[in-house]
């Protein structure tokens, strides 16, 4: 007998659904094609024992089950459930009829038990978009699938209940969640707040443009300035996630397996921090079996790199094409998979190895040239991709012992809320762009212009100081932004002049 069901296989942040065909006929054999990986193929006895300990077996006849489309590899224990159903069915130990209804993953244990398995939420959408009536899974991953409306979800604790459901000896009832009900409740949790930070209003305010205009960040001071402290505020104020943003990042983080039991929608801001040993494979994705990296995991949040100069030269170099491009194609002979990168970048870094140079009270005991050295594992493309550089100094007692409470992180938030409104309208036109550090070099001398007096001062600036180059497109970048935080159409002096401090790494002799 022939039986058919159903599973579902992720390949970038896409599902592409796996039909399972089940034949049972007379001998003695067990046969697994299309493709299946070694998990997959240790199915048979992952099967065997649940099914024992359950009441049931696999018949002994000749079972040949073949996965389509059989060119595609099969991965991981996630079809234990499927193929179970398949032989069950086919055996004729329970009905056919509704099997074919519905997209069945799970991991079974030797009891029965069924472990959470990765990718629910693409496997959701497609089972949506495909007009399956419902989606079977472990309990543990049904309120992320539960996210998808019009879909029977139904979450299960062990095979029997399946069974049980097939048989029509019990009912399951599906998972329903209000998506939207449970998105904005969670919208502004937060951990961390701006006021917790005593002093550094120069580096709040830095953080200030770069959230409103969506620029890239690095801050450099010595040890225990508050540079960590900082970056982990800098999702507090940033624009909260909108509903498509939410869906989106939800996708990756559960295609990467990292939603957690009983989760739902991610709608917090992603801040992702690696390790400076991070490998690139690590870091963009990839693999020999594909998964999203850190700057994927960052996506519509904050990517934060401590210590940029301890991070090894190739895993930095990864980053140009994805910080211009907002998206990571990951290559292989047999494969292609993209995964979209849209974060913001927040770097930090001593000002050299032992930390000191510059410090207002301690002195730095490098030798001559080890701090330009230091600067110089940071590549000039990558530090033309980071907008705003800024010097963090020490906090004074005086400043950490005062009462003064600071301004709150949701006071910030609104600011920062209203300038990104303005930039949505002026780029409502440009496909891609929805904040000033995403225009080209042709938008910027459309949206960037400045006056007679504000190109003198740009000029005596890049002089004097002796700023580079790519340091102009920068400063207006910047400029814009600052004028969008005080709704002004048009580039004043006064917003260049605060633009133009925010280029330290630029200037000529900056390290000795």
């Amino acid at each position: 007998m022939l039986i058919k069901t159903f599973g579902s296989a992720v390949y970038g942040i896409n599902a592409t659904t796996v039909t399972v065909e089940t034949n049972i006929s007379p001998g003695i054999n067990f046969l697994l094609v299309g493709l299946p990986d070694s998990a997959v193929k240790e199915s048979q006895q992952r099967i065997d024992a649940a099914l024992k300990n359950n009441g049931y077996r696999i018949p002994g006849k000749s079972i040949v089950i073949n996965m389509a489309p059989a060119d595609i590899r099969k991965e991981g224990s996630a079809y234990d459930l499927t193929l179970a159903v398949g032989i069950l069915a086919a055996s004729g130990q329970i009905p056919s009829e509704k099997v074919g209804d519905y997209i069945i993953m799970g991991e079974l244990s030797l009891d029965g038990g069924l472990q959470p398995v990765k990718g629910v939420l693409p496997i959701a959408l497609k089972a949506r978009e495909e007009k399956f009536k419902g989606i079977i899974l472990p309990v543990q991953n049904v309120k992320e699938a539960a996210i998808v409306s019009g879909l029977d979800v139904y979450g299960v604790e062990n095979i029997s209940e399946v069974i049980d459901f097939f048989n029509d000896t019990s009912c399951l009832q599906p998972t329903v969640i209000n998506t939207e009900d449970d998105f904005y409740t969670k919208l502004n949790e937060a951990e961390f707040d701006f006021s917790d930070v005593k002093g550094q209003e120069n580096i709040k305010r830095a953080l200030e443009i770069a959230a409103a205009g969506g620029h890239n960040v690095i801050l450099i001071g010595p040890p225990g300035a508050g540079k960590t402290m900082l970056a982990k505020r800098l999702p507090t104020i940033l624009p909260p996630m909108n509903l498509h943003e939410a869906l989106e990042t939800t996708k990756i983080h559960s295609v990467a397996g990292k939603m957690g039991k009983n989760t739902g929608l991610v709608s917090v801001r992603p801040f992702r921090s690696p390790h400076h040993t991070i490998s690139d494979v690590a870091l963009v994705g990839g693999g020999s079996v594909p998964q999203p990296g850190e700057i994927s995991l960052s996506h519509n949040g904050v990517l934060f790199l401590d210590e940029l100069p301890e991070f090894k030269r190739t895993v930095l170099e990864v980053m140009r094409q994805p910080l211009e491009d907002r998206v990571v194609t990951v290559s292989r002979a047999k494969f292609s998979v993209e995964y979209p990168a849209s974060f913001m970048l927040i770097a930090s870094m001593n000002p050299c190895p032992c930390g000191f140079y510059n410090h207002p009270e301690k002195d730095c005991v490098c030798p001559p040239g080890v701090v330009q050295k230091y600067l110089n594992k940071i590549s000039g493309p990558l530090l033309d991709r980071i907008d705003i550089h800024v010097e963090v100094t020490p906090v004074s007692y005086s400043e950490l012992a005062a009462e003064r409470i600071s301004e709150k992180s949701n006071s910030v938030r609104e600011r920062v809320i209203k300038a990104r409104e303005i930039q949505s309208r002026r780029y409502e036109n440009n496909e891609g762009v929805h904040c000033n550090a995403q225009i080209s070099s042709k938008q910027l001398r459309e949206v960037c212009r400045i006056d007679e007096a504000g190109n003198q001062l740009l000029k005596t600036a890049m002089e004097r100081l002796g700023l580079s180059a790519r340091a102009y497109d920068r400063i207006l970048k910047v400029a814009r932004t600052v004028a969008d935080l005080d709704a002004s159409e048009h580039i004043e002096t006064g917003h260049l002049a605060e633009a133009i401090q925010y280029r330290s790494l630029d200037r000529e002799g900056w390290a000795g």
